[in-house]
């Protein structure tokens, strides 16, 4: 079972639309991860320094509420092959879905995109059909 967390979640969720909201307020972009990291990875962007701020911010904010006192319980119940595995189906994802859960999910819908919405949804289906096949069928 998962912990619940309502007051954890919320100040997490209401960050994640500050930061959404800021990034589109200053610089016009969509807060989706894999576009920002996109434009760090060589050949760098024109516009990569507040990129890589935007992703140091997504780095240093764990170990910094660590070190407020927070704690962060974490667990990965599977080995490191099927890490990898998860982590190459995620990318073939974000590549045929042209964007990852955060720049669909939270900007995306929130601009009421269409094509977020309807990737959204998809994003949904396969975390479902995923979590009861590994739950009710393989039995993790």
């Amino acid at each position: 079972m998962t912990e619940f967390t309502p007051w954890t979640s919320l100040g997490g969720g209401v960050l994640i639309g500050i930061a959404a909201i800021l990034l589109m307020a200053v610089h016009g972009r969509i807060a989706g991860m894999t576009g920002i990291m996109a434009g760090v990875i060589p050949p760098l962007g024109s516009d990569w320094s507040w990129r890589l701020a935007f992703l140091a911010g997504a780095i240093a904010a764990p170990p910094l509420f660590l070190l407020l006192g927070g704690t962060v319980p974490f667990a990965v119940p599977v080995g490191t092959g099927a890490m990898i595995i998860g982590g190459f189906i995620v990318g073939v994802g974000v590549f045929f879905g042209s964007g990852c859960t955060s720049g669909h999910g939270v900007c995306g819908m929130a601009r009421l995109s269409p094509r977020s919405i309807v990737a959204t949804v998809v994003f949904m289906i396969a975390t479902f059909v995923t979590v009861f096949i590994t739950r009710h069928v393989v039995g993790l």
